[in-house]
């Protein structure tokens, strides 16, 4: 079958393949616990555990940028429409040792695909390896396609699959010797929510502004700010999450197309994330940038998110900044010298932003930068500093909470 957690080989050694009868596999499908895989940004694995979590299911494994979990079918649609901080969803279908391409081949030939990829389907590979004897990517994907392709060819009984059907990619992923064989089952990245077709110079990718924004420990009664808003992603990720908008709610995913999921599954998880929006929420959010145009876009995207009801844009310069009176967070990624100004005039920003910020009196401050030394010119040392990811850049989030 499948890969499946039910073999308990998998939390011991996971290098062990299994397969049961077709007999056992039709009287099990309903309680059958799948193996999934879902990937994020480097630091976001602890957030993205705790979002399984919440979901129900068990977590099996957490290493550098996935977690891997056991659930049923249905949980393909719930988590790809509800998971805010993971960036794609597979269902891994085999794990196994491979130290030559031999061993890659026999452990991917055993793999039921046919259980999943029909006659016509297409089924392309990508991967990559990781500290492990086999490096080259491109001969590990035509290994791996032409195992895959033996397997379904004898199951079809076809010596040419036609490939001009449903696309099932099948990607692999090899840390230490370990292959890991997946199905992507999400298509286009699970950051992609679809509110923000319009793009701005550096934008911050949806799922790590989520991130900031639960770090932040949004509450209602307290303004979320954002002075650097970009193109309104901070304060649109903070809204959606207040309302309980599911991220995904608005999209469509590569495995709605896959007969193997319960096409019923996913009208009860988007109708479960209807009936779970809330709609007296007491919060509010505050974007604001020098661009006009940025305010523009801002204002476009929060009304395609479902959050223009609690969402504010306006123009202003971020040093012009004032409290209003009411208790408030900032949560913020101004520029830091990589895609925007220059590291020398980053560092003036941060040195005029420490003086006018001190004006907000005892608001709470998260600002994400990729500056080693951001606190020297902010001049003031963050009560915790926390290691992230934007794409590739490494950032750290400084983190201000405590009363000054």
């Amino acid at each position: 079958m499948i890969y499946s957690s039910e073999n308990k080989e998998y939390y011991k050694e996971k290098t062990e393949n299994t397969e049961k009868t077709e007999k056992t596999e039709k009287t099990e499908n309903k309680r059958e616990r799948l193996v999934y895989t879902a990937t994020c940004l480097f630091g976001l694995e602890a957030l993205l555990g705790e979002e399984i979590d919440s979901l129900g299911y068990r977590r099996l494994e957490t290493i550098d940028g996935r977690v891997t979990f056991e659930a049923d079918r249905d949980a393909c649609a719930v988590c790809n429409i509800n998971l805010r901080f993971a960036e794609r969803l597979y269902l891994t279908l085999s794990v196994f040792h491979a130290e030559s391409f031999s061993e890659v081949f026999d452990g991917t030939v055993k793999i039921p695909f046919e259980r999943i990829i029909d006659e016509r389907g297409a089924f392309p590979v990508k991967g990559h390896s990781i500290k492990s004897r086999l490096f080259s990517v491109p001969d590990l994907q035509k290994i791996i396609k032409k195992a895959a392709a033996k397997r379904l060819g004898e199951y079809y009984g076809r010596e040419i699959l036609p490939e001009d059907g449903v696309k099932y990619l099948i990607e692999f992923f090899i840390l230490r010797d370990i292959c890991y064989i997946m199905l992507d089952l999400s298509g286009a990245p699970l950051h992609k929510r679809g509110y923000r077709p319009e793009r701005v110079a550096a934008p911050l990718r949806e799922t790590l502004a989520a991130a900031i924004v639960k770090l932040s420990r949004p509450r209602e009664g307290v303004l979320l700010r954002d002075p650097f808003c970009g193109s309104g992603t901070v304060v649109i990720e903070g809204a959606m999450m207040m309302k309980n908008i599911a991220p995904g709610q608005n999209r469509s995913f590569a495995a709605e197309e896959f007969p193997f999921f319960p096409r019923e599954s996913w009208e009860r998880a988007r109708e479960a994330a209807r009936r779970g929006v809330r709609r007296d929420v007491d919060f509010r959010a505050l974007g604001s940038d020098i661009d006009a145009r940025c305010v523009e876009i801002s204002k476009r995207s929060a009304e395609r998110a479902g959050v223009s009801d609690i969402t504010d844009f306006v123009t202003m310069d971020a040093l012009d900044i004032e409290s209003g009176g009411v208790r408030g967070t900032i949560v913020t990624n101004p520029p830091y010298g990589e895609r925007l100004m220059d590291i020398k005039s980053a560092e003036e920003l941060y040195c005029r932003m420490g003086k006018a910020f001190k004006g907000l009196g005892k608001w709470q401050m998260y600002i994400l930068t990729s500056d080693e030394e951001f606190e020297k010119y902010f001049a003031r040392r963050a009560d915790k500093v926390r290691k992230l990811y934007n794409g590739m850049i490494p950032c750290r989030l400084y983190q201000y909470f405590k009363n000054r």
